[in-house]
């Protein structure tokens, strides 16, 4: 279970950096296309997708921290690390679509990264459990129906003592 908690964080991990990427396109799309003699980002709409994808962006950054700060003080995280997959995998599938969907026609586009961001963003939603499997786990543990045993070898909290 140890190790699956940990590719889970790692796939979450990775979610928050292509929400990042999202951004960092989407953003710089807007500066550079205008419609109607304004940038598209003066658009209520765009503003719309972009605050999304912050929104996304942050709350999935903040569950891979405190996913995090419990793998490095060795406690067990089977529960946090299946929300941040869950939940970050889900937030960078919907902003790798509304950066495809700011870039217009020019997603398509190989002159732009946001197809290969929508493609890269289905599969982490996939594997390591899908997101049915993630929502049944933290149903389960809120109606109390899921209680972790204790695990056999859990990783040494970080730093660790190499005397040990």
């Amino acid at each position: 279970m140890s190790a699956l908690d940990n590719g889970r964080f790692t796939v979450a991990a990775g979610a928050v950096g292509l929400i990042q990427a999202c951004m960092k396109v989407s953003v710089a799309y807007c500066e550079e296309r205008s419609t109607i003699g304004k940038s598209i980002g003066q658009h209520q709409l765009v503003q719309q997708m972009i605050a999304r994808i912050e929104a996304g962006y942050q709350m999935s950054r903040l569950l891979v921290y405190r996913a995090g700060e419990m793998k490095n003080t060795g406690q067990r995280n089977t529960r946090e690390t299946s929300l941040v997959k869950w939940q970050a995998c889900d937030f960078a599938n919907q902003a790798a679509d509304d950066a495809f969907q700011i870039h217009g026609a020019c997603g398509y586009s190989d002159d732009y990264p946001v197809a290969r961001f929508l493609r890269n963003s289905k599969a982490p939603v996939i594997y390591e459990g899908t997101r049915e499997i993630h929502t049944i786990m933290q149903a389960e543990y809120v109606l109390g129906y899921r209680q972790d045993k204790p695990l056999n070898n859990l990783l040494p909290s970080w730093p660790f003592d190499e005397n040990v």
